[in-house]
């Protein structure tokens, strides 16, 4: 709740809603872009009621494309503060400078928001900017990659430097440039005495079909102009452009019940939620070095207008680094598009897969349900070794076991005489074996826990190994994934099977450097695992949550008491932006109440470690 001590008796808020919204299609076919709904509630029923709470003096629309519709559509909205409007007629010919000097009037005769109605933002946004005592304010947030539009620059004491329109906008400056979010408060005698007179000169020099904003642009480099910048502080605003825009905001905007489904089902893409912290990420967080990333970036146009190599080359390379001949090992798509090719055409519908459960579903995903054999973990509290493997599978009849090594989400780890036990038992009994490596790399109470040996696998035809480069190396963004077989005829079967092209440039250039960062990669690992031991010890002294033992890159955790995995999951992601893993719904995991979350770089880790102890104890 915001207390409100501004006086708003003299402030009026233009909205500008004249134009037709076409990069929305056909959404805004028959209307205009403000009555596009946002979980249900229209944009502009959402701004007017925001508005509504401020006691201004009145709200101004200018509006023109449906304008009928729009506004009899905001009659039946119960909004307290009278509203006005004023037509654009020629609003398929013009810019939002027109709409804006159409009513420049009202910016005359009193104190003035204006807002784009294209904009969905947070309650409290517009009381901070109305309480802000500097009189002439444009709002502005940091510069994020999936904003678009004009940004600025700005000095120590939040005086716009510049304005920057699209054809200005150097990538190399993002670190210094601030998004307009089209709001902002002038003062009538700012409208009088600046904006109006370079407004209607613009205007006659230019023409209507401009932008208001070039026209704050001439006026910032004036000493005595005295409009400043409010930064927004951690809150959510949206400018909803396209469909992907909207699709996004009624994430960020939807109602906390259903917040968190929302978020989930989008597997990934959280680079465009800049305040959200994502500990479902299962990366590396200390790799790869700025080095490595700055070598990628060098080589950047090279690697956007040429072809990649195909899977011969590529395969090539994979087999340099880990020391596998080219004729045992492939590489994919990420690993997930060789599960894929292995599961769906090496095993045929009569086939049985063998699984432990709870654990990474990408395998049993591939399959029929009904041909499925799962191994429940969970009543030795999510631990098992081989013994209990080979006690449970040798009374049912398989023909693939998948060990996931250490395991997802319990972090369970086989060491490797287990594995070898595994490896023999399966070839006695004519059985696939797949070990899934992708988080080895993080496990520290055994060294060189690897399978990936040429003599291991040459000995051993029903044995293979998949391994997601992704996990381990921190560059999901790349897609790499590796299999590695001595079955010869399996290898040749899946490079068949997958396109001659499945990695790209930026795939292939990674591959072909990064041996040379193997250095950097144990000392990131060496890092990595001391951030571990400290979060898991920070983890331990929480009231009501049980941490289990885990050899990967997050972290399972029952939670006890009074509330449950999906309660504290979801309190997490509305109350303090971080997304963590409810396992709730996980086969293996129904019923009960234990979450999984990541190993991120210890500032991270103790921003979730605070938020729990908060919660929880």
């Amino acid at each position: 709740m915001y207390f409100i001590d501004y006086n708003s008796d003299n402030m009026d808020a233009i909205i500008l809603a004249a134009g037709m919204g076409k990069r929305l299609k056909n959404l805004t076919k028959d209307k205009t872009k403000c009555m596009i709904t946002v979980n249900d509630i229209t944009l502009i029923e959402r701004m007017l009621s925001q508005l509504d709470e401020l006691n201004l003096n009145k709200i101004i629309l200018v509006v023109g494309y449906q304008s009928e519709k729009l506004i009899n559509f905001i009659e039946t909205l119960k909004i307290n503060t009278p509203i006005e409007y004023i037509h654009n007629n020629i609003y398929d010919k013009t810019n939002n400078i027109y709409s804006l000097f159409l009513a420049k009037h009202y910016l005359e005769g009193s104190d003035c928001l204006i807002l784009e109605s294209d904009l969905i933002f947070e309650d409290g946004i517009l009381e901070d900017l109305i309480n802000d005592k500097r009189p002439n304010l444009a709002l502005v947030d940091k510069f994020e990659s999936w904003m678009d539009g004009t940004v600025v620059t700005i000095d120590d004491e939040d005086n716009i430097r510049n304005f920057y329109s699209k054809d200005q906008f150097s990538f190399e400056d993002i670190k210094n440039y601030y998004k307009t979010v089209n709001i902002y408060k002038f003062s009538s005698d700012f409208s009088k005495h600046y904006y109006i007179p370079f407004l209607e000169a613009y205007i006659k020099s230019l023409g209507f079909n401009e932008y208001y904003e070039q026209v704050l642009k001439v006026i910032s480099n004036l000493k005595d102009a005295n409009i400043k910048v409010k930064k927004i502080n951690k809150k959510n605003w949206y400018e909803i452009d396209d469909i992907q825009d909207l699709n996004i905001a009624e994430s960020i905007f939807a109602p906390k019940e259903k917040k968190l489904e929302k978020f989930t089902a989008r597997y990934g893409g959280y680079w465009r939620y800049p305040n959200l912290i994502d500990f479902c990420y299962l990366v590396n967080p200390y790799y790869p070095p700025n080095s490595l990333i700055s070598e990628l970036k060098s080589n950047f146009e090279e690697l956007l207008v040429n072809y990649p190599s195909g899977m011969d080359v590529n395969t090539l390379l994979v087999s340099k680094y880990f020391n596998i001949m080219q004729k045992n090992i492939c590489v994919g798509n990420g690993a997930s598009e060789i599960i894929k090719s292995l599961i769906e055409h090496v095993l045929d519908e009569n086939s049985k897969l063998g699984v432990m459960i709870p654990t990474f579903e990408e395998y049993s995903n591939r399959m029929n349900p009904k041909n499925i054999i799962t191994f429940d973990t969970s009543s030795n509290n999510y631990r098992y070794n081989a013994d209990d493997i080979i006690q449970f599978f040798s009374q049912k009849e398989i023909d693939m076991l998948v060990l996931i090594n250490p395991d997802n989400p319990s972090g369970n780890y086989l060491f490797k005489e287990d594995v070898e036990k595994l490896i023999k038992w399966t070839k006695d009994n004519g059985i696939l074996f797949v070990v899934d490596e992708s988080f080895i790399d993080f496990v520290d109470c055994e060294s060189n826990a690897t399978f990936l040996n040429q003599e291991i696998i040459d000995e051993n035809k029903n044995f293979i190994v998949v391994k997601s480069i992704s996990k381990s190396f921190g560059v999901p963004g790349l897609r790499l994934g590796i299999l590695a077989s001595g079955d010869e005829k399996l290898i040749e079967f899946i490079k068949n099977d997958l396109s001659i092209w499945n990695i790209n440039s930026f795939g292939e250039f990674y591959l072909q450097i990064f041996e040379k960062y193997e250095f950097d990669y144990e000392m990131g690992l060496n890092k990595f695992k001391q951030a571990r031991k400290k979060y898991v010890d920070e983890l331990k002294t929480i009231d009501k949550l049980n941490v289990i033992p885990s050899q990967a890159n997050y972290i399972m955790c029952e939670v006890t008491g009074d509330m449950n995995s999906y309660e504290l999951t979801n309190i997490l992601l509305n109350d303090y932006n971080l997304l963590i893993k409810d396992l709730s719904n996980k086969k293996g995991c129904e019923g009960k109440s234990y979450i999984r979350i990541a190993v991120r770089d210890e500032k991270d880790n103790e921003i979730l470690v605070s938020a729990l102890k908060e919660i929880l104890n």
